[in-house]
């Protein structure tokens, strides 16, 4: 079949989190021999990863767009509408590709543009959520995200599938699904995939842990976008106690310095002097393994929020998948799927019981750290590699066309 895949991020080179997810189901699509038309944000090297992946790209150039772009929110606000008109100019346009024979969006932003495609080119759709975006809102300053609209907002991508009438859904988590279906969407529409990892990079590395001393200062690690939700109250208590509790210990944020990241190091300086806080910068999304691998505990200090809560929080997946134990507040999603995960542990939502937890991994034995990590690695490659993922929710999409195809193509149309 031919599939129209949407998405708000350039596709390549993947920046970590939700992005790196596309590439893994586009190959996956193709690996089955379906046809890609990939409509995205435009990116360098645009013509050699279309030749690599084996998929038409229709860039979008109208403005930039990125998980970092100046105006991002204001950006994907008007992103739908500028994508809607895209795609249906390039679909039925002279030369073009004629009319997919579905729909794949990636991301709630993108769903936006997939749900008024539904209803104007009447093709089967598929939403791929990968959270709950409106969700993380919760987390944010009231003067920025009053409550009353942070809940219809919610109300509104929660409800997404059920106005557009899409054919079927992904989501993240069974948390977040659960939520869909007392939205109104009916449960066997929707599959959970979670989400997954590339086991080829997120890796334990023994070379590199052999190379370290027992003297070396303990490495407490952290990577992602540092977006507003990431580095609260929680954090900020619990690296001050960390920090006052375990002489020397070195934390470890790998990820671009956004505003938010330069004004939590700032405020643990001024807080903690002489505390050791080194910050990476931006790095490739393959080069961040080699990070994970020289350090001792991968901490998500998360907020508390209906985003958060519904999230597989690819941070945890990938400490994991590199051996690494991992200490996280008590998020729904990642409290049910890891309950029996000896590698991590739950803290509830304190910053003094989540240090007590980092402290207690930090005095265990290097070698039984070892050993846990080991153990929990290979258990998510076996269950999270995104082999297996993208796997699953291949055959979700195909199942999806099949009874479209049936009925002679016919989509549902919304009701709006």
């Amino acid at each position: 079949m031919r599939i129209a895949f949407l998405t708000h991020e350039p596709f390549h080179p993947p920046s970590g989190g939700g992005s790196a997810e596309a590439v893994y189901l586009v190959r996956e699509f193709v690996r089955r021999g379906h046809a890609v038309d990939l409509f995205c944000p435009d990116f360098e090297n645009r013509a050699a990863v279309a030749a690599e992946f084996g998929v038409t790209i229709h860039p979008f150039r109208a403005w930039k767009m990125g998980r970092y772009t100046p105006l991002r929110n204001l950006k994907y606000l008007l992103y739908p509408i500028a994508l809607t008109k895209q795609v249906e100019s390039v679909v039925q346009g002279p030369g073009g590709p004629g009319l997919p024979d579905l729909l794949f969006s990636q991301h709630t932003i993108a769903s936006v543009a997939a749900g008024r495609l539904n209803a104007r080119l009447n093709r089967p759709t598929v939403f791929n959520f990968l959270d709950c975006l409106t969700g993380f809102m919760e987390t944010w300053p009231a003067w920025k995200a009053p409550r009353p609209l942070v809940r219809l907002l919610t109300q509104f991508e929660l409800g997404m599938p059920s106005t557009y009438a899409v054919n079927g859904i992904l989501t993240v988590s069974t948390p977040l699904a659960e939520r869909f279906v007392r939205a109104g969407f009916p449960a066997n529409q929707i599959r959970a995939i979670q989400y997954g990892y590339d086991a080829s990079l997120f890796r334990p590395n023994p070379a590199l842990t052999s190379q370290r001393s027992p003297n070396d200062p303990p490495v407490v690690v952290m990577h992602g976008s540092f977006d507003q939700h990431h580095l609260g109250p929680i954090a900020r208590s619990a690296v001050a106690r960390i920090a006052a509790a375990v002489p020397g210990v070195v934390f470890r944020l790998v990820g671009k310095e956004t505003a938010g990241l330069k004004a939590f190091v700032g405020a643990m300086r001024s807080q903690v002097p002489g505390i050791r806080i080194e910050c990476t910068g931006f790095i490739p999304y393959a080069s961040v393994p080699h990070q994970l691998q020289t350090a001792d505990v991968g901490i998500v200090p998360y907020e508390p929020s209906t985003g958060t809560h519904c999230a597989f929080v690819a941070k945890a997946v990938e400490y994991l998948g590199c051996g690494l134990p991992v200490v996280s507040t008590s998020l729904e999603n990642l409290c049910r799927h890891f309950a029996e995960e000896p590698a991590i542990r739950f803290a509830g939502f304190d910053g003094e019981a989540f240090a007590r937890s980092v402290i207690e991994v930090l005095k265990l034995p290097r070698a039984e750290r070892d050993r846990m990590g080991l153990a929990a690695s290979a258990r998510v490659e076996a269950t999270l590699d995104w082999s297996r993922v993208t796997a699953h929710a291949a055959e979700f999409v195909e199942s999806v066309l099949i009874p479209s195809q049936r009925a002679n193509g016919l989509g549902s149309r919304a009701r709006t």
